[in-house]
């Protein structure tokens, strides 16, 4: 029996899908990079960079496509499978949370450009590319796994703010939100969207598919 990762059609894209995925992790890690330069020359703190969840989804995501963009070129099909969920997930919620919440907050010194790349971009490139080739095993079970990683994040800003008075985001400062209790009913949601979003592209993107 034939799969529809050994069919000749497949077979004969992944040197393109290896140069897609390169090339738009490429592009990300140049547009992440343009705005730390920014962040650097301006004297703000580079800790704080790296505690925006979208600047490390971002890389995460980048780092994956080009391990995935070198299992293509090689024809390895399906590894990487907890990765590759993780970051299509973390992508999508980057994607949703930023339309949804922080649209028309202002955004200083982001470039428009690294804008546009980071928030809706690259995470229509990475759901994408997952709904094209995704992990060979059903991934529905992996979800408990992925949702550690945002609460760890959580935790991590929460914690952090309390100490130094900076938050990554207006929703998750007690100072904007009417206190703990108001990020408490963010978290909710975004958990709640998280579990939503991550399941629909796990069970879906996993859907059985005809050889072609």
């Amino acid at each position: 029996m034939t799969s529809a990762d050994d069919s000749p059609s497949i077979a004969n894209r992944r040197p393109l899908l290896a140069l897609a995925r390169a090339a738009f992790a490429s592009l990300d890690v140049v547009a992440i990079g343009c705005q730390l330069a920014i962040h650097v020359r301006e004297g703000y703190d580079v800790l704080n960079f790296f505690s925006y969840f979208t600047n490390l989804a971002n890389l995460f995501a980048s780092a994956v496509l080009l391990l995935t963009a070198w299992d293509a070129w090689r024809g390895r099909v399906g590894a990487h499978g907890l990765l590759r969920s993780m970051a299509v997930v973390n992508m999508a919620i980057v994607g949703i949370v930023f339309s949804v919440l922080l649209r028309n907050v202002d955004l200083g010194s982001l470039l428009p450009w690294v804008n546009f790349v980071a928030h809706y971009l690259m995470p229509c490139v990475v759901v994408a590319d997952w709904l094209l080739q995704p992990a060979s095993r059903r991934g529905a079970r992996r979800l408990g796994l992925i949702l550690v990683v945002p609460l760890i994040y959580l935790a991590y800003v929460l914690l952090r703010g309390s100490a130094t008075g900076w938050y990554p985001y207006p929703f998750l400062d007690p100072a904007n939100v009417g206190g703990y209790a108001g990020i408490a009913a963010y978290a909710l949601g975004i958990t709640a969207t998280f579990l939503v979003v991550g399941g629909l592209l796990l069970v879906f993107g996993n859907r059985p598919r005809r050889p072609t």
